[in-house]
């Protein structure tokens, strides 16, 4: 080997070493704040030595304001490829350490080649945010950067699973990014999203709010729905993001994971014979149904902390990963409400996007009464979950376990809006509205006239409920394809989905449609 060559691999060396090296002193100060450096995040999340790093040489090209005085390599951001579980992924990482992590020009152009690259070859793409925000310095052209980026998020919508992780700050702008990719993972204590710092909100609205209160992993995750996850510290929400990769595809042409099952699909399950009250008014938690009946008992809820009213996760039923809607007893009766509505028609779209069955446990009351309710846009929004169900052509399995009354009874995976199999418990009550109501309206004059209309009620309401509020009327019209006792959801559910594996669904052609935003 001669010696230009030497000195020229010993550059290379060189070069590489500084590329990949974080500033100690700011690598403390991340550390001090209970944060991993952009580099440490990619080991803790990938598999070990999985990591193959793009654009590593990168510098910012702008001269203003003294920029040109430091040009570190990378310029703030770490981009690339490497595997979870095996499975590629790309990923892009942003560096606090430097310069705030704040986007400009190259930076943005790191991230859009590394998500065109995850669109190429149809793999996840994961987002580690950390980032000050827009790099003041280069003006428009960060802006511009952030655009092209949010352009590749809708590119990439339904094709590619997204996610991202919200490790620090993400404010202004930035924060649309990752509002459109599929979940959002936050870190309690160390990650805030908001639009408007809380300095802003102060001069403008008078209003005084903390950055955590304002923006942090607890405030999204229970009262804005905007992210998904909270963990408790960075590896934790590391493991978050491999299982839930675990149940999804790597892109829209792809079936989601098999798993050898080691569960007995013809297990019955006794705890489920007993579950439903005697008292039609008194809850249950849902979620002891749902473990009763999946693989292994194991029920990976997304957005446990926000409208709780509705249950949405993934499992597995004989091996292979469904979605799960549910209705929960234990919060506001289970009633759907603008939250749980728009909650639900988000998990059911993506994993219409993505081939996951959806497996749908029906105990509804109605739609949550009330002007704040109606102002509010219930009808629209309600209207978004219908939509979402009739849209979707995977596999659709429904359980009505207790309550099934009105428009709520058709919206959640009806036999009407093409659910492929419907199945009901024989505690189903399948009707326009509660007993008791429907008997005083249908009734009212005559139990007005009536001498007794305690005794005349109870003697109305045990004919109607033996006449209507069960599960046979819907049965005998074929909107119900069987009655079975609950301890037999598991193996008539995968049953089903063995056959719903062949389903073709074609929807008329269209450019999109026009879901009701």
């Amino acid at each position: 080997m001669s010696s230009t060559t030497q000195e020229k691999i010993a550059d290379l060396r060189q070069r590489i070493e500084k590329a990949s090296t974080t500033d100690p002193v700011a690598a403390q100060k991340q550390h001090e704040r209970g944060k991993l450096t952009a580099r440490e995040r990619i080991e803790a999340l990938l598999d070990p030595n999985s990591f193959v790093e793009l654009d590593a040489f990168a510098v910012h090209r702008t001269n203003a304001f003294g920029m040109e005085r430091r040009k570190p390599l990378g310029d703030g951001v770490i981009t690339g490829h490497g595997t979870i579980e095996g499975r590629p992924v790309c990923v892009f990482s942003q560096d606090f350490t430097v310069f705030g992590g704040s986007l400009g020009e190259v930076f943005a152009e790191k991230i859009c080649k590394v998500m065109d690259l995850a669109i190429r070859m149809g793999v996840p793409c994961i987002g580690l945010n950390d980032s000050g925000g827009a790099r003041i310095q280069e003006g428009v052209v960060s802006l511009g950067g952030y655009a092209e980026i949010f352009y590749r998020n809708v590119l990439s919508s339904g094709v590619i699973p997204q996610f991202s992780i919200i490790a620090g700050p993400c404010a202004g702008g930035a924060v649309y990014s990752p509002a459109m990719t599929d979940f959002i993972l936050m870190v309690k204590g160390s990650s805030q999203m908001f639009i408007t710092g809380p300095d802003v909100i102060k001069t403008v609205t008078g209003e005084e709010v903390g950055f955590e209160e304002l923006g942090g992993a607890m405030a999204h995750n229970t009262r804005s729905g905007v992210a998904h996850f909270a963990a408790d510290d960075e590896p934790a929400c590391f493991e978050q993001l491999r299982t839930l990769l675990s149940f999804i595809p790597s892109n829209n042409l792809d079936d989601p994971p098999y798993i050898t099952p080691e569960d007995d699909p013809e297990r019955q399950d006794e705890s489920l014979q007993t579950l439903i009250p005697d008292n039609p008014r008194r809850p249950y938690d849902i979620t002891k149904a749902i473990e009763a009946v999946v693989d292994d008992g194991f029920f990976f809820e997304v957005q446990p902390f926000w409208a709780r009213n509705i249950v949405i996760g993934f499992a597995r039923l004989d091996g292979h990963s469904v979605g799960i809607v549910a209705n929960q007893p234990m919060h506001m009766a289970g009633t759907l409400d603008i939250d749980s509505s728009v909650k639900g028609a988000r998990f059911v779209r993506f994993c219409d996007a993505f081939n996951i069955p959806i497996v749908t446990f029906v105990d509804v009351p109605g739609f949550m009464p009330g002007t704040q309710q109606e102002y509010g846009g219930i009808i629209r929004h309600g209207a978004k979950l219908l939509y979402a169900y009739c849209e979707a052509t995977v596999p659709k399995l429904t359980v009505i376990t207790r309550k099934a009354y009105g428009g709520a009874y058709d919206v959640m995976a009806s036999k009407h809006i093409r659910s492929d199999f419907n199945f009901a418990w024989p505690t189903a009550e399948i009707a326009v509205m509660g007993v008791d109501a429907a008997v005083r309206i249908i009734f009212r004059r005559e139990l007005a006239e009536a001498e007794d209309q305690a005794a005349r009620q109870t003697e109305l309401v045990e004919d109607y409920q033996n006449r209507f509020a069960n599960p046979y009327v819907a049965a005998e019209r074929g909107y119900i394809d069987a009655v079975i006792e609950p301890y037999e959801t598991r193996p008539a559910l995968i049953r089903a989905l063995r056959l719903s594996r062949t389903k073709r669904q074609s929807l008329p052609s269209r450019k999109h449609g026009n879901i009701p935003l």
